[in-house]
Protein backbone atom coordinates (compact mmCIF):
# COMPACT_ATOMS: atom_id res chain seq x y z
CA UNK A 1 0.00 0.00 0.00
CA UNK A 2 1.00 3.82 -0.61
CA UNK A 3 0.17 6.63 0.49
CA UNK A 4 -0.19 9.67 -1.74
CA UNK A 5 1.67 12.64 -0.23
CA UNK A 6 0.94 16.41 -1.62
CA UNK A 7 4.05 18.55 -0.77
CA UNK A 8 3.68 21.95 -1.50
CA UNK A 9 5.69 23.53 -4.34
CA UNK A 10 6.84 27.50 -4.04
CA UNK A 11 7.53 28.97 -1.41
CA UNK A 12 6.68 26.54 1.33
CA UNK A 13 8.61 24.02 -0.69
CA UNK A 14 12.23 24.50 0.90
CA UNK A 15 10.97 24.73 4.35
CA UNK A 16 8.49 21.42 4.25
CA UNK A 17 11.28 19.20 2.21
CA UNK A 18 13.97 20.20 5.24
CA UNK A 19 10.92 19.65 8.20
CA UNK A 20 10.70 16.26 6.63
CA UNK A 21 14.33 15.57 6.32
CA UNK A 22 14.73 16.22 10.12
CA UNK A 23 11.63 14.35 10.55
CA UNK A 24 13.47 10.90 9.03
CA UNK A 25 12.05 11.25 5.24
CA UNK A 26 14.46 12.35 2.71
CA UNK A 27 12.21 13.60 -0.44
CA UNK A 28 14.28 14.71 -3.53
CA UNK A 29 12.97 16.69 -5.90
CA UNK A 30 13.76 16.70 -9.83
CA UNK A 31 14.06 19.59 -12.13
CA UNK A 32 12.22 17.86 -14.60
CA UNK A 33 9.20 16.20 -12.33
CA UNK A 34 6.77 17.10 -10.41
CA UNK A 35 6.87 13.34 -8.19
CA UNK A 36 9.96 14.05 -6.25
CA UNK A 37 11.90 10.44 -4.61
CA UNK A 38 11.67 9.51 -1.01
CA UNK A 39 13.11 6.90 0.46
CA UNK A 40 10.27 4.97 2.25
CA UNK A 41 8.70 2.76 -0.07
CA UNK A 42 4.89 3.50 1.55
CA UNK A 43 5.19 6.96 0.49
CA UNK A 44 4.06 8.17 -2.93
CA UNK A 45 4.64 12.24 -3.22
CA UNK A 46 3.50 14.68 -5.94
CA UNK A 47 4.35 18.57 -5.86
CA UNK A 48 0.94 20.74 -5.33
CA UNK A 49 0.78 24.49 -4.87
CA UNK A 50 -0.55 25.59 -1.64
CA UNK A 51 -3.06 27.18 -2.81
CA UNK A 52 -4.71 24.06 -4.68
CA UNK A 53 -3.46 21.14 -2.31
CA UNK A 54 -6.98 21.07 -0.27
CA UNK A 55 -9.26 20.61 -3.05
CA UNK A 56 -7.12 17.33 -4.14
CA UNK A 57 -6.94 16.38 -0.76
CA UNK A 58 -10.61 16.78 -0.42
CA UNK A 59 -11.49 15.13 -3.95
CA UNK A 60 -9.41 12.05 -3.10
CA UNK A 61 -6.92 12.55 -5.60
CA UNK A 62 -4.33 13.05 -3.05
CA UNK A 63 -4.87 10.81 0.65
CA UNK A 64 -2.84 14.16 2.65
CA UNK A 65 -1.13 17.00 2.10
CA UNK A 66 0.72 20.38 3.54
CA UNK A 67 -1.06 23.40 2.81
CA UNK A 68 -2.06 26.96 4.54
CA UNK A 69 -4.72 26.61 6.99
CA UNK A 70 -5.64 29.79 5.12
CA UNK A 71 -5.82 27.90 1.77
CA UNK A 72 -8.05 25.39 3.27
CA UNK A 73 -10.65 27.88 4.50
CA UNK A 74 -10.34 30.04 0.96
CA UNK A 75 -11.40 26.88 -0.49
CA UNK A 76 -13.93 25.35 1.93
CA UNK A 77 -12.36 21.94 1.93
CA UNK A 78 -13.89 19.62 3.73
CA UNK A 79 -10.61 17.58 5.26
CA UNK A 80 -9.41 16.41 8.08
CA UNK A 81 -6.79 18.86 10.22
CA UNK A 82 -4.58 16.37 11.33
CA UNK A 83 -1.50 18.28 12.74
CA UNK A 84 -0.93 21.98 12.96
CA UNK A 85 2.46 22.93 11.92
CA UNK A 86 3.52 26.45 13.06
CA UNK A 87 6.55 27.31 10.47
CA UNK A 88 6.52 29.36 7.29
CA UNK A 89 8.70 30.61 3.73
CA UNK A 90 11.18 32.68 6.57
CA UNK A 91 10.44 31.45 10.08
CA UNK A 92 8.94 29.33 12.80
CA UNK A 93 5.88 31.34 13.37
CA UNK A 94 2.74 31.94 11.46
CA UNK A 95 1.97 34.74 8.84
CA UNK A 96 -0.69 37.11 8.80
CA UNK A 97 -3.23 38.27 5.50
CA UNK A 98 -3.31 41.77 5.97
CA UNK A 99 -5.03 44.58 4.93
CA UNK A 100 -2.62 47.40 3.19
CA UNK A 101 -2.81 50.79 1.60
CA UNK A 102 -0.44 52.97 0.50
CA UNK A 103 1.11 55.10 3.23
CA UNK A 104 -0.31 58.35 1.40
CA UNK A 105 -3.41 57.44 0.57
CA UNK A 106 -4.31 58.81 3.87
CA UNK A 107 -6.91 55.85 4.69
CA UNK A 108 -6.88 54.31 7.80
CA UNK A 109 -9.54 51.79 8.27
CA UNK A 110 -11.31 49.19 6.67
CA UNK A 111 -14.32 51.17 7.06
CA UNK A 112 -13.09 53.73 4.31
CA UNK A 113 -12.57 51.62 1.81
CA UNK A 114 -16.56 51.59 0.29
CA UNK A 115 -16.61 51.41 -3.16
CA UNK A 116 -12.85 51.21 -3.63
CA UNK A 117 -11.04 47.89 -5.66
CA UNK A 118 -8.69 45.45 -3.36
CA UNK A 119 -6.69 43.52 -4.76
CA UNK A 120 -5.93 40.04 -3.56
CA UNK A 121 -5.23 36.35 -3.71
CA UNK A 122 -7.89 35.43 -1.25
CA UNK A 123 -10.80 36.51 -2.48
CA UNK A 124 -13.64 34.34 -0.83
CA UNK A 125 -11.69 35.31 2.55
CA UNK A 126 -11.68 38.63 1.94
CA UNK A 127 -14.90 39.27 1.08
CA UNK A 128 -16.16 37.66 4.66
CA UNK A 129 -13.65 40.10 5.82
CA UNK A 130 -15.45 42.91 4.30
CA UNK A 131 -19.04 41.76 4.62
CA UNK A 132 -18.10 41.30 8.56
CA UNK A 133 -17.07 45.07 8.78
CA UNK A 134 -20.10 45.77 7.25
CA UNK A 135 -18.27 47.19 3.96
CA UNK A 136 -19.02 46.83 0.04
CA UNK A 137 -15.97 47.10 -2.01
CA UNK A 138 -14.69 45.55 -5.71
CA UNK A 139 -12.46 42.53 -4.40
CA UNK A 140 -10.38 41.03 -7.45
CA UNK A 141 -8.40 38.29 -7.96
CA UNK A 142 -4.31 38.99 -8.18
CA UNK A 143 -2.46 36.89 -9.66
CA UNK A 144 0.71 38.08 -7.91
CA UNK A 145 2.93 41.08 -7.65
CA UNK A 146 0.32 42.61 -5.73
CA UNK A 147 2.22 44.72 -3.34
CA UNK A 148 2.74 46.84 -6.72
CA UNK A 149 -0.80 47.66 -7.34
CA UNK A 150 -2.01 50.21 -5.23
CA UNK A 151 -2.77 53.24 -5.90
CA UNK A 152 -3.11 52.76 -10.00
CA UNK A 153 -4.45 49.38 -10.44
CA UNK A 154 -6.45 49.37 -6.78
CA UNK A 155 -6.87 51.26 -3.55
CA UNK A 156 -5.72 48.70 -1.52
CA UNK A 157 -4.51 44.77 -0.98
CA UNK A 158 -4.81 42.26 1.48
CA UNK A 159 -1.65 40.23 1.26
CA UNK A 160 0.36 37.50 3.34
CA UNK A 161 3.30 38.69 5.17
CA UNK A 162 5.44 37.20 7.63
CA UNK A 163 7.85 40.71 8.69
CA UNK A 164 5.90 42.91 6.63
CA UNK A 165 9.26 44.29 4.96
CA UNK A 166 8.21 43.36 1.46
CA UNK A 167 5.25 46.10 2.16
CA UNK A 168 7.16 48.92 3.57
CA UNK A 169 9.97 48.70 0.68
CA UNK A 170 6.69 49.15 -1.50
CA UNK A 171 5.50 52.22 0.49
CA UNK A 172 2.17 50.60 2.07
CA UNK A 173 0.96 50.20 5.64
CA UNK A 174 -0.78 48.08 7.68
CA UNK A 175 -4.34 48.78 8.77
CA UNK A 176 -5.70 45.61 9.25
CA UNK A 177 -5.23 41.99 9.83
CA UNK A 178 -7.35 40.00 7.76
CA UNK A 179 -7.11 36.59 9.07
CA UNK A 180 -3.48 33.96 10.52
CA UNK A 181 -2.50 31.64 8.92
CA UNK A 182 -0.35 28.23 9.52
CA UNK A 183 1.07 25.34 7.56
CA UNK A 184 -1.16 22.21 8.50
CA UNK A 185 -1.15 18.07 7.35
CA UNK A 186 -4.69 17.84 5.83
CA UNK A 187 -5.99 14.40 5.24
CA UNK A 188 -9.03 13.72 2.88
CA UNK A 189 -11.57 11.96 4.88
CA UNK A 190 -11.79 8.68 3.29
CA UNK A 191 -8.44 8.13 3.60
CA UNK A 192 -8.70 8.64 7.34
CA UNK A 193 -10.83 6.01 7.19
CA UNK A 194 -8.38 3.52 6.18
CA UNK A 195 -6.97 2.34 9.11
CA UNK A 196 -3.16 1.42 7.63
CA UNK A 197 -3.77 4.99 6.33
CA UNK A 198 -4.59 6.84 9.41
CA UNK A 199 -1.96 4.99 11.08
CA UNK A 200 0.55 6.03 8.95
CA UNK A 201 -0.29 9.55 8.71
CA UNK A 202 -0.39 9.62 12.67
CA UNK A 203 3.46 8.73 12.91
CA UNK A 204 3.86 11.42 10.31
CA UNK A 205 2.59 13.72 12.26
CA UNK A 206 4.41 12.15 15.65
CA UNK A 207 7.95 12.70 13.42
CA UNK A 208 7.27 16.27 12.15
CA UNK A 209 5.96 17.57 15.32
CA UNK A 210 8.96 16.21 16.82
CA UNK A 211 11.46 17.90 13.93
CA UNK A 212 9.32 21.30 14.96
CA UNK A 213 9.53 20.53 18.93
CA UNK A 214 13.70 20.01 18.21
CA UNK A 215 13.97 23.27 15.60
CA UNK A 216 15.94 25.82 18.40
CA UNK A 217 17.52 23.23 20.33
CA UNK A 218 20.52 21.47 21.10
CA UNK A 219 21.44 18.65 23.26
CA UNK A 220 24.25 19.36 25.91
CA UNK A 221 26.21 16.61 27.87
CA UNK A 222 28.89 16.97 30.58
CA UNK A 223 30.72 14.77 33.39
CA UNK A 224 31.03 16.63 36.97
CA UNK A 225 31.89 15.70 40.58
CA UNK A 226 28.77 14.92 42.74
CA UNK A 227 30.35 18.04 44.48
CA UNK A 228 29.87 20.23 42.54
CA UNK A 229 26.36 19.02 40.93
CA UNK A 230 23.67 21.10 43.01
CA UNK A 231 26.01 24.25 41.78
CA UNK A 232 25.97 23.10 37.94
CA UNK A 233 21.86 21.93 37.76
CA UNK A 234 21.19 25.55 39.04
CA UNK A 235 22.93 26.90 35.74
CA UNK A 236 20.84 24.55 33.63
CA UNK A 237 17.71 25.67 32.43
CA UNK A 238 15.61 22.30 30.68
CA UNK A 239 13.34 21.10 28.93
CA UNK A 240 12.03 19.10 31.45
CA UNK A 241 14.49 17.44 34.06
CA UNK A 242 18.37 16.90 33.24
CA UNK A 243 19.02 13.26 33.04
CA UNK A 244 21.67 12.21 35.87
CA UNK A 245 23.86 9.09 35.81
CA UNK A 246 26.66 7.46 37.78
CA UNK A 247 30.19 7.14 35.70
CA UNK A 248 32.62 4.41 36.44
CA UNK A 249 34.56 6.55 38.76
CA UNK A 250 33.31 6.96 42.07
CA UNK A 251 32.01 10.28 43.41
CA UNK A 252 31.41 11.47 39.35
CA UNK A 253 28.04 11.83 37.39
CA UNK A 254 26.91 12.82 33.70
CA UNK A 255 24.65 15.06 33.08
CA UNK A 256 22.11 15.17 29.96
CA UNK A 257 20.13 17.96 29.03
CA UNK A 258 18.11 19.68 26.18
CA UNK A 259 18.35 23.46 25.79
CA UNK A 260 17.37 26.54 23.64
CA UNK A 261 20.29 27.28 21.21
CA UNK A 262 20.58 30.67 21.60
CA UNK A 263 21.38 30.13 25.75
CA UNK A 264 24.42 28.23 25.06
CA UNK A 265 27.07 30.58 24.48
CA UNK A 266 26.31 32.08 27.52
CA UNK A 267 25.31 28.67 30.03
CA UNK A 268 29.05 26.75 28.48
CA UNK A 269 30.88 29.14 30.49
CA UNK A 270 29.23 29.50 33.64
CA UNK A 271 28.66 25.64 33.68
CA UNK A 272 32.57 25.21 33.29
CA UNK A 273 33.11 27.76 36.44
CA UNK A 274 30.39 25.81 38.19
CA UNK A 275 32.62 22.90 37.97
CA UNK A 276 31.32 21.00 34.79
CA UNK A 277 34.24 18.96 32.39
CA UNK A 278 34.15 17.12 28.93
CA UNK A 279 31.46 19.55 28.08
CA UNK A 280 29.53 18.33 24.68
CA UNK A 281 27.11 19.47 22.71
CA UNK A 282 25.08 18.32 20.03
CA UNK A 283 22.44 19.16 17.56
CA UNK A 284 18.68 17.43 17.56
CA UNK A 285 16.43 16.53 14.89
CA UNK A 286 13.72 15.41 17.10
CA UNK A 287 11.65 15.70 20.26
CA UNK A 288 9.15 13.78 21.23
CA UNK A 289 6.94 14.59 23.46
Amino acid sequence: MKLKLGIPKGSLEIATLDLFRRAGYNITPSARSYFPSVDDPELECMLIRAQEMARYVEDGILDAGLTGKDWVEENGADVIAVADLIYAKQSFGKVRWVLAVPEASGLSSVKELSGKIIATELVRTTERYLAANGVKAKVEFSWGATEVKPPVLADAIVEVTETGSSLKANKLKIIDTVTESNTQLIANRGAWQDPWKQKKLCDMKMLLEGAMNALGKVGLMLNVNRENLPAVLAVLPALKRPTISSLSEEGWAAVNTVLDESTVREIIPRLKAAGAEGIVEYPLNKIVM
